[in-house]
């Protein structure tokens, strides 16, 4: 039975939560997974009322009790410095050590992408994103703060631990989906030594995988030419900065923030499946929040805790959805945010007649 928690958080991530813990329930329904759905109430109001974001024995529990977190959106103007969010989100990822952050990024429907000409075939690459170094993890300072001579220092930190980590974890995922090269981005011109890191354990681990292709890209010319053409690309793996740019990048080229979904993994403990698009408080509470990119995060989550064939069905209602018009209004649609869960429910059970 496998045991998830649920974190809708604030804002618009408790609507879309809510409609992702439906299409879950119907997906149960026909395959039988007895899922055990556990709400979590972390979040500003939680914070608010408590003073508590996540507490050590929470932290464990999630980690030793459960087999995935499901997360809705974190922030909320009511918490200054959105203190609760950071130290959820990223306690989450750092405690857990949830060092890949996976993006998926596949157009379903060709009117959704700015791209001219291109088909939904010549988008569907992935990325593979360092989930716990970099620019991420805190260090640096000011010195002569708020005087004309100050000066600020940001650290950027790389082990050889965590990039042979996610380089690997790249080359696994490309070699067990067919998926014919894999891409290295970086800025080992300008970043010398985080770089030659990357590009030496790049080198060596391709070396293991001879049936797959590789290659190293400055980011900017990765930019450049995921946008001239996006077809070529498989699977790109990169460090934590360049990687949350690329995968906004290529969600954009996908359809927007609506439709990416996000897992935060390490094969030793639980992972964080969550939608990127954030918390949105202007927005709660209007029914105008499209729930689609928490739905294929649930989808994605399904996927890890053995259910494939669910997962599979989960995705394939959604990308009929939205080929229909059967969705909120930033996809061209007319639901709600409510319409648009129940909408994929209704695919769903149309599958299977």
């Amino acid at each position: 039975m496998p045991r998830i928690a649920l974190i809708p958080g604030d804002g618009i991530g408790t609507e879309v939560t809510r409609e992702a813990a439906k299409v879950l329930r119907c997906a149960d329904e026909r395959h039988s997974l007895a899922l055990d759905l556990v709400a979590w109430p972390h979040g500003a109001d939680h914070f608010l009322a408590t003073g508590i974001t996540l507490t050590d024995d929470e932290f464990g529990e999630l980690r030793d009790d459960y087999d995935a977190i499901l997360l809705g959106a974190l922030g909320d103007p009511r918490v200054p410095g959105n203190r609760h969010a950071r130290e959820i989100l990223l306690g989450l990822r750092f405690k857990l050590d949830l060092f890949t952050n996976f993006r998926p990024i596949r157009l379903l429907a060709e009117r959704l992408t700015p791209l001219k000409g291109k088909r939904e075939e010549d988008i569907d690459f992935v990325i593979f994103r360092e989930n716990t170094e970099g620019v991420y993890v805190g260090m640096g300072g000011n010195f002569k703060q708020g005087t004309p001579d100050e000066v600020a220092v940001q650290e950027d930190v790389n082990t050889r631990k965590g990039v042979e980590r996610i380089i690997r974890a790249a080359f696994e995922y490309a070699h067990h989906h067919d998926r014919p090269r894999v891409t290295l981005s970086d800025k080992a011109n300008a970043m010398e030594f985080a770089g030659a890191l990357w590009r030496r354990v790049f080198a060596e681990v391709a070396n293991e995988y001879p049936d797959i292709e590789n290659e190293a890209l400055y980011v900017d010319m990765l930019a450049m030419d995921l946008v001239r053409r996006p077809e070529r690309y498989e699977v790109i793996v990169t460090g934590n900065l360049f990687g949350d740019i690329l995968s906004d990048l290529g969600s954009q080229l996908a359809g927007g923030l609506g439709l990416a979904a996000s897992a935060n993994l390490n094969p030793s403990t639980t992972p964080l499946f969550e939608p990127v698009h954030g918390s949105a408080p202007d927005l709660a509470g209007q029914g105008l929040a499209n729930p689609a990119a928490a739905i294929l995060s649930a989808a994605l989550m399904l996927r890890e805790v053995g259910a494939t064939d669910a997962a599979a069905e989960v995705e394939e209602a959604v990308q009929a959805c939205v080929v229909a018009h059967e969705t909120t209004p930033d996809l061209g649609g007319e639901l709600t945010t409510a319409g648009a869960g129940e909408a994929v429910c209704e695919r769903i059970r149309r599958l299977h007649g």
